[in-house]
């Protein structure tokens, strides 16, 4: 099939007029797949591949030649700033041939959202809280807004394959799909898939139809990459240290750094200067306080402040003006970002990213990475690891550097395997389950309690769970008022439902803390949690402020601008680090590979850490003895697998081992005490990890593990079984317990078999 040819002639002038030469492999292997097929679509490209007009370019010439009666493609993002970013791309392709473009997410205004209302047509561009919005509140509508809807977009879909907003964002689908009745196709996009025949089942899911996965020569990548380790405070690793070979220097130094300056922010400071960078962290807390060094740096060298700020829970204003700023090719400025500037946003020609210690997923890597290089240079990312010096009788675990090694195992899974994450499945999400049957309650009114679970068990996402576990909510939800029995015998939303329900922070999955609104005049900077009392101070915007008064009716924090320089806090943030990465983290502690990204400081820490390593003897065996009845249990799990083996060593071998003092550093290792040897633990765990046992017994007496945002409207044990059941990976935890060596005369049997793990897991 001749693709350029097939697209309509509105396609073709664009592309005249946009200079392109030939269309690219994902633009090819898009429209062979969406022409040539009726089945869903996963087109996984790199980063600034033009996946956006590979998928649009035929959808909307199949648009042009038999329009839709209705809205014909719904786009769904991650984010309203992906969105807001799309918006202008779409507008301008879809103008000549007239067909129109609507944003509908909460910044937009009402006057948009009535005009499409009034005369359904084009695309819409939606996120899935709005999504969940439009499905509530304009229930009946949704057939004359969808019902000759032909594709559905989802942008950067491997955001939604690990998490209960993923799971939501195809329940919606479905709902969507039947209240509208259409069958519109889906096409999934994104640069960072793992496993994607897994994804393109998730994709398809309660469809009918199959996924076609395009098989695209991604070329060969090309990127600048260094990985540089620092104390923070002196000596630095590499001092005194001559028997090194020297490592390439990623930039000439100008020595201007000043002389105050932590070594790892002032090596960031030094070396934005000059450029437009991104500099990434794993938290809104550590974003704030690096763009308050930074600035402060500014301020001692007499230079004007050349570092902006964009995370969730800043106002959009503050957001935005980032954001214009980055898409400003001729801007010096840099940005400190979370996550929210990861996904595919356009940001221009950015010349590198930072790395702020190491993200917790090769996709986050990857995602961050791909920021850069997006206008023909290679892609560029400097990773800055830092650390404390450990305590003079620190305990063992305290000398690896855990940031250094997982930021090198991340790099090298992805070199080495390809590997990214796959799609997180087998879950019972009890959560969603509460939160769609109060959805589907309130925009379609009374049901009967069979028509409620037809309506929303049905649902693929809830395909593990019981007719029994739903008749056990929908008995809960009637006691404690969230829903009501009517006279003949239906069910509605009930009273205390009601104010769950008709919140706006109901259409979120995800958790939320309670949020503070920050004001200083007239302007919005954002939202933090726990609020501190008048005269205390706060960090927010990457600045410090004076709080003037606490209004706790209104929710406001008001305040005023002053020098200073404090922590920030916005609530927890969990890492799922997939068993993959620790497993790798083992290997580049065993190897003694050098890695060409890894600069002087870098190299000499791991060399210590290796040095370590082996001497302690975590090469054969995963348990080490710290002295007296101390020990440390390293056993490279995963998040879920190392929360399910804690819980196992307390609980089914605590008697047995004398365990007493688990302290766990989440997922790198378990220090506890116990009065059995080593022989005997490796005896007892395996005796006890082949024993058929009820997960259930994982979860402590009296426990109900709030895990999820709505868990706390679900019954204690159907919370209970889902944690149990749908959390912890109780399997992947047993075999690892299994592989390790049984007798003292077995290990140097198993030495180089447990080193393979990464393969046999």
């Amino acid at each position: 099939m001749n693709v350029f040819e097939r697209y309509a002639p509105f396609i073709q002038d664009y592309i005249y007029r946009s200079g392109w030469q030939v269309l690219r492999g994902v633009q090819n292997a898009a429209g062979e797949a969406i022409f040539g097929t009726g089945d869903h679509v996963l087109l996984t490209a790199s980063t600034a591949s033009g996946k956006t007009e590979a998928a649009f370019f035929p959808i909307l010439t199949l648009l042009e030649e038999d329009p839709p009666r209705s809205v014909g493609v719904l786009y769904i993002a991650p984010l309203k700033a992906l969105i807001n970013d799309q918006f202008g791309r779409l507008s301008e392709l879809c103008r000549e041939a007239g067909i129109p473009v609507t944003r509908w997410h909460g910044d937009v205004p009402q006057s948009q959202k009535r005009k499409l209302l009034r005369k359904p047509a084009g695309i819409v561009q939606i996120t899935p809280e709005s999504l969940e919005s439009l499905l509530i509140n304009r229930h009946m509508e949704i057939p004359s807004l969808f019902g000759d809807l032909r594709f559905i977009v989802i942008d950067e879909i491997h955001s939604l394959l690990r998490g209960d907003r993923g799971l939501q964002t195809f329940c919606l689908i479905e709902r969507m799909c039947a209240a509208a009745g259409c069958n519109p196709r889906r096409v999934g996009l994104s640069a960072t898939i793992g496993e994607p025949e897994a994804a393109g089942r998730f994709l398809a899911a309660g469809s009918g139809r199959r996924t076609v996965i395009p098989r695209l020569d991604g070329g060969r990548e090309v990127w600048r990459l260094s990985m540089e380790h620092f104390y923070n405070t002196a000596p630095q690793a590499d001092e005194d240290m001559r028997d090194l070979p020297e490592t390439p220097l990623p930039e000439a130094p100008t020595d201007r750094a000043p002389a105050a300056a932590d070594p790892g922010t002032g090596y960031i400071f030094e070396h934005t200067r000059g450029k437009k960078c991104l500099i990434f962290t794993n938290s809104r807390e550590e974003c704030e306080a690096v763009c308050q060094r930074l600035r402060q740096y500014c301020e001692a060298n007499h230079e004007p402040d050349r570092f902006l700020i964009h995370h969730g829970n800043l106002s959009a204003s503050y957001r935005e003006s980032a954001e214009e700023e980055m898409k400003d090719d001729d801007s010096l400025l840099s940005v400190c970002a979370t996550a929210t500037l990861e996904l595919g946003i356009d940001i221009g020609k950015l010349e590198r990213a930072f790395q702020i210690d190491a993200p917790f997923t090769v996709s986050g890597f990857l995602q961050r990475m791909g920021r850069t290089g997006r206008r023909g240079g290679p892609s560029e990312m400097w990773f800055v690891m830092r650390e404390d010096h450990p305590e003079p009788r620190a305990m063992m675990p305290e000398m690896i550097p855990w940031y250094l090694i997982q930021g090198i195992a991340l790099v090298q899974l992805y070199i080495e395997e390809r590997f990214v994450e796959p799609p997180r499945t087998g879950r019972l999400p009890y959560s969603l389950l509460y939160h769609q049957t109060m959805s589907t309650l309130a925009s379609c009114g009374e049901m009967t309690p069979g028509e409620l679970a037809s309506r929303v068990l049905t649902l693929s996402c809830f395909r593990r769970i019981s007719q029994e576990d739903y008749r056990i909510l929908l008995r809960h939800l009637l006691e404690i008022d969230h829903i009501s029995r009517t006279e003949n015998g239906g069910l509605i939303v009930g009273l205390a439902g009601e104010r769950i329900a008709n919140n706006y922070k109901f259409y979120a999955v995800f958790r939320e803390n309670i949020e503070y609104t920050v004001r200083s005049g007239p302007e919005e900077l954002g939202t933090i949690v726990k609020p501190p009392p008048a005269g205390d101070k706060i960090a927010i915007a990457g600045r410090v402020w004076l709080v003037e008064e606490v209004d706790h009716k209104k929710r406001e924090v008001y305040c005023t601008l002053v020098k200073g320089n404090i922590p920030a806090y916005f609530g927890d943030v969990a890492g799922d680090i997939h068993a993959r990465i620790l497993e790798r983290m083992y290997g580049v502690l065993n190897e003694e590979k050098s890695y060409p990204y890894l600069m002087r400081r870098g190299v000499c820490r791991l060399r210590d850490a290796r040095d370590t390593f082996r001497k302690s003897g975590m090469q054969s065996r995963p348990l080490v003895h710290l002295g007296g009845n101390i020990w440390a249990l390293f056993p490279w799990l995963g998040s879920y697998a190392f929360l399910a083996l804690e819980r196992f060593l307390k609980i089914r071998c605590g008697k047995r081992l004398g365990l007493k003092g688990m302290n766990p550093s989440r997922p790198y290792c378990l220090q506890f005490t116990m009065k059995v040897s080593e022989e005997a633990f490796y005896r007892i765990t395996a005796e006890e990890a082949a024993r058929e046992f009820d997960p259930l017994e994982l979860v402590y007496p009296n426990e109900v593990p709030v895990f999820e945002k709505y868990d706390e409207y679900v019954p204690e044990e159907l919370v209970r079984k889902g944690f149990a059941l749908g959390v912890l990976d109780i399997e992947g935890m047993r075999r690892r317990v299994l592989g390790w060596p049984k007798t003292m005369e077995e290990k140097d049997n198993e030495i180089e078999e447990y080193s393979d793990c990464g393969k046999r897991y």
